[in-house]
């Protein structure tokens, strides 16, 4: 799809002579325009929820939620912690939400992966000194500091005692190129390059990042007329699928 995009991005900024970007450029608005539309995958998620609730979504193909939900969980990924040191594990470095902690209790098969309570720093002191909510087995607990998560109670502490299931951010797209012809002058499209990553969000989102990379281009080259028709394009897109 990326260069699919690429081409469509260039052939919109030729056409009226408003310039060029180069590859690098474009990979640069590439990747802020899958970061936008990725995290507005949560706000129009979270949108059909309230007209679910509300009784005004339909069902079958008229559920608009279950699409996102499938988007979502592709990005759903579930791994094993590795273990920091004491009963400290580190959060994978792409992750973007955390759904669940589980605690895999290897050695008590009867509580095997029970779900942990997140507990924020300030409370954590407060529940260990207490016997009647201090984190046990089958009610444990973690902190979370950056991409550290801290268990409790602090046995749990073990290389595969603590899952995560996390939704992860997408991976940078990249249009990689082999060489620029002297007779065209323009770099070739080469999908085999070792660093070549295309867009991960579905076929149907290529307008809304065509619209999005041609804002960026457009504040790039300073050309406002690029910048309103790309968002006036995609409010008008915006308002049909609400």
């Amino acid at each position: 799809m990326i260069n699919s995009v690429r081409n469509t991005v260039l052939s919109v900024l030729n056409k009226n002579n408003y310039g060029y970007i180069s590859p690098s450029d474009f990979n640069l608005f590439a990747k802020q325009a899958q970061l936008d539309i990725f995290e507005n995958y949560f706000y129009n998620y979270n949108y059909q929820i309230n007209k679910e609730n509300a009784r005004q979504s339909g069902t079958g193909y008229a559920d608009i939620k279950k699409g996102y939900e499938e988007v979502l969980d592709f990005f759903s990924n579930t791994v094993d912690l590795t273990l920091q040191g004491g009963n400290t594990f580190t959060v994978p470095s792409d992750y973007y939400l955390i759904n669940k902690v589980l605690y895999d209790s290897q050695s008590t098969p009867a509580v095997a992966l029970r779900e942990m309570e997140r507990v924020s720093q300030s409370k954590i002191t407060l529940l260990q000194n207490s016997p009647l909510t201090s984190p046990s087995d089958l009610f444990p607990a973690y902190t979370l500091e950056g991409n550290l998560i801290t268990a409790y109670p602090a046995t749990i502490n073990t290389q595969g005692d603590v899952v995560c299931q996390y939704v992860r951010y997408p991976a940078d797209p990249k249009w990689t190129y082999a060489d620029v012809p002297t007779s065209t002058g323009e770099p070739l499209f080469d999908p085999t390059a070792s660093d070549y990553q295309d867009f991960e969000l579905p076929l149907s989102d290529e307008p809304t990042i065509v619209l999005r990379i041609l804002e960026y281009a457009g504040l790039s080259i300073r050309e406002l007329q690029v910048v309103q028709a790309a968002t006036q394009a995609e409010a008008r897109e915006s308002t049909s699928e609400q």
